[in-house]
């Protein structure tokens, strides 16, 4: 069995990482093969010498096997929608081409070569979001996967979009003959919906280390207490997750002169005869239960990564072929509600993110709130300058979007295929949601970001320098990608800039 992560996932679609090709994974996909070719010849095979679906009580002639296999990718090219883009679809050919090399899928070493001369040479086949019901598979996605294999529809090369038979010629590659059920073989799994999960983990992990990093920030730059991401609070409510977000807290703000020790409290004598305290004695929520907030968030993105990755790893088609037990099982291997499931998950708790950062953000916009900065971190002249009024619309509208997307896609199952998928994952549509999701939380992560910068930029010139190493760090960073605001000017390209540097750049300090 051959076994991948998603740290080879991030190395093939993120690094083009020459996938290479062992001679002893070609030999076990040529048995299956073999074993497969001369165990249906006397007998009835779905998908060999049989229609397809609700079809399959209708036996295929010898001579039409071929065309049979052809007529199926052909006919389910029916995706629209926008095309995914180079990262997610390398995802999906690598997810499609680790189930096959397991050898139980019974498809021709042809299919493996293929995929490989696909992403070895930069070739991204043109996989569009809309089709896929999650259930036999991602037909509609993988048959376009397919229909470029066999050098027919469009592909991508350094973004541009090209016939597939001329980037065949550029390249002398042979269009994919297909035998015996490499058709069927290539659709009827779960590698779109798996490949996409896949990304967008990913990209969510690095979603998550931000908003550690902007929290800790603001833990610094309002001056808050200690107390609330300490190793002894958190060590008493036993989830990982929250232990983990503590930690990482702490590392954070170490060497920081601004936050605030729960004994500077204590030991304040005067306090004990104060009726009325100047400033809190416990933060608000959205900045004393980080720990409590993102814990669950890295709880159920390492559980989701746990499922994806079983996913990848398995053989997710129909039938499945089993030369030990010289036999062949039909099944639903191909049904996706492990990676549907999955992914409303994901929507929910990132949605949750954009949520605490949105609520962040209004705390910094609100003198009222924070008790130190400027309406709407305004450095120029109030009333006559606005300071981040504009971004925080943006923020604000966003987040209620994702709220509107993080309802389940699992439990949206319709009956389809006349009734022989009765009851099916939507896993795509999940996945796919939970993508736009994931952009729209970057879209908030990335204005938040700006504005605690923007508060760090009106802290005294003293406080400044009292800063922890890595907000130091983390300020920098994002200030080579927009500027200090003092006059109103569009920030739509500053927004955009720091989105674009936050998502593609694994955090690091």
């Amino acid at each position: 069995m051959n076994s991948i992560s998603l740290a080879h996932i991030e190395q093939y679609a993120f690094d083009k990482k020459e996938f290479v090709l062992e001679e002893e994974v070609l030999t076990q996909v040529s048995k299956s093969f073999s074993f497969l070719t001369d165990f249906s010849k006397d007998k009835i095979i779905y998908g060999i010498n049989t229609g397809f679906g609700p079809m399959a009580q209708y036996r295929i002639e010898t001579d039409k096997l071929s065309s049979l296999q052809y007529n199926l990718i052909r006919s389910h090219s029916s995706g629209i929608g926008k095309p995914l883009n180079e990262i997610y679809a390398r995802s999906v050919m690598v997810a499609r081409l680790n189930s096959f090399i397991q050898g139980n899928s019974g498809v021709s070493t042809a299919v493996i070569r293929q995929l490989v001369l696909f992403l070895n040479n930069g070739i991204v086949p043109e996989i569009f979001e809309h089709g896929s019901v999650g259930a036999s598979g991602d037909l509609v996605q993988l048959s376009h996967l397919g229909l470029n294999l066999i050098g027919e529809g469009h592909v991508y090369e350094n973004g541009i979009r090209k016939k597939t038979a001329e980037v065949f010629l550029k390249h002398h590659i042979e269009p994919l003959k297909m035998e015996l059920r490499d058709g069927l073989g290539l659709i009827n799994g779960t590698s779109c919906m798996t490949g996409i999960a896949a990304i967008n983990l990913v990209y969510a992990n690095r979603l998550v280390q931000w908003a550690i990093a902007a929290s800790s920030m603001l833990n610094e730059v309002i001056e808050a207490f200690d107390d609330s991401f300490s190793k002894e609070l958190n060590a008493v409510k036993h989830h990982k997750g929250q232990q983990y977000v503590a930690g990482e807290m702490r590392n954070f703000v170490k060497g920081s002169g601004l936050i605030r020790n729960r004994e500077e409290l204590f030991k304040d004598d005067t306090a004990l005869h104060k009726t009325e305290f100047e400033r809190k004695i416990q933060e608000y929520y959205s900045i004393r239960c980080v720990p409590q907030i993102i814990g669950p968030i890295v709880d159920t993105l390492r559980y989701a990564q746990e499922v994806v990755e079983n996913e990848l790893n398995s053989t997710n088609d129909n039938p499945i072929v089993n030369p030990e037990e010289n036999n062949v099982f039909h099944g639903g291997n191909f049904h996706g509600d492990y990676i549907s499931l999955e992914m409303d998950k994901v929507k929910i708790v990132l949605t949750k993110l954009s949520m605490l950062m949105e609520r962040q953000l209004n705390f910094l916009m609100n003198s009222k709130l924070n008790g130190k900065f400027p309406p709407f971190l305004n450095a120029g002249t109030w009333g006559l300058n606005f300071g981040f009024q504009g971004v925080q619309f943006t923020a604000t509208s966003t987040t209620a979007e994702n709220q509107a997307l993080s309802n389940s896609v699992y439990v949206h199952s319709i009956p389809n295929n006349n009734d022989n998928q009765d009851i099916v994952s939507m896993g795509t549509n999940s996945a796919v949601l939970a993508k736009q999701v994931l952009e729209n939380a970057y879209q908030v992560m990335a204005i938040h970001i700006m504005a605690i910068c923007q508060a760090v930029d009106l802290l005294e010139a003293n406080e400044k320098e009292l800063l922890s190493e890595s907000a130091k760090s983390v300020y920098r960073q994002i200030r080579q990608k927009c500027s200090f605001v003092v006059q109103d000017v569009p920030q739509a390209e500053s927004i955009a800039a720091v989105y674009e540097y936050i998502k593609e750049t694994p955090f690091s300090l």
